[in-house]
């Protein structure tokens, strides 16, 4: 049983998570706090920051913030750079930061489909990489990367969003192929359908809701806690040897026709 623990075991390591104010980043940060993580916040709004890290703390976990713009290549660049100097070693990488805009494709904005592609996917990109070079330096370090269902599947109007998490589930295989050899673990966690912000719309909706729990197997929406095994399991020595995969965590959803 020690044994068996001692592998999910994340004490001594500190785990960024990009656009964890809210929703799945925030409760992977609260999930992996309970396993021994110490956690970096990040987001753009500083006052939602500044209350996700207080409510964190008010559960006992070791929260830091770390605010910057993960679209803005060089000021990830500088706030990673600066965190590595003055704090120390992010030892985990959880690109959870994204948005969702839903429209026809023939009808759908140019400059929304512009703001996903960067919000989905060159976020993933810049932190990614700004994190990697220093965990090359080390030789270890952990990569998760947040695809979706989407990554896999579509549906009417998000054919955008849908091409961005593919777009993650590749770079994810792009990070493990060039990275490996430096010692870095890089997977991803495709959540399926997870009551969260992002889909508070769909959430009210008695049709799609209703849709929903016939479409997947499991006959429900998922619950946010739910994908903190995924991550932890990622995250520690329980995964030392799995790289560039991706993680579907949806009810059976993809399973099934």
């Amino acid at each position: 049983m020690q044994m068996g623990h001692a592998l999910f075991d994340l004490s001594d390591t500190t785990v960024l998570i990009t656009g964890s104010s809210q929703g799945i980043g925030l409760a992977l940060a609260q999930g992996l706090a309970l396993a021994g993580a110490d956690i970096v916040l990040n987001g753009r709004n500083l006052e939602k920051l500044a209350a996700a890290a207080d409510a964190l703390r008010g559960q006992g976990a070791q929260v830091r913030e770390l605010a910057f713009d993960a679209t803005d290549n060089v000021a990830v660049k500088t706030a990673i750079d600066g965190f590595e100097r003055e704090q120390g070693a992010i030892d985990t990488l959880i690109n959870n930061a994204g948005m969702q805009h839903r429209t026809p494709l023939e009808d759908f904005p140019v400059d929304k489909f512009e703001q996903l592609l960067s919000t989905n996917i060159t976020s993933v990109f810049n932190v990614g990489q700004a994190c990697a070079r220093h965990m090359i330096a080390r030789g270890r370090g952990r990569i998760i990367n947040i695809a979706s269902v989407q990554t896999a599947l579509a549906r009417p109007g998000i054919a955008p969003y849908t091409a961005t998490k593919g777009a993650v589930a590749n770079l994810t295989k792009g990070m493990a192929t060039d990275w490996a050899k430096h010692g870095l673990n890089c997977n991803a966690i495709a959540p399926g359908y997870f009551d969260t912000p992002l889909n508070a719309a769909l959430v009210n909706d008695p049709e799609f809701s209703a849709w929903l729990e016939t479409r997947t197997p499991a006959g429900r929406w998922g619950k946010v806690e739910e994908l903190v095994g995924a991550a932890v399991f990622l995250a520690s020595n329980a995964s030392t040897f799995v790289n560039g995969h991706t993680l579907y965590v949806d009810g059976g959803i993809t399973a099934s026709l």
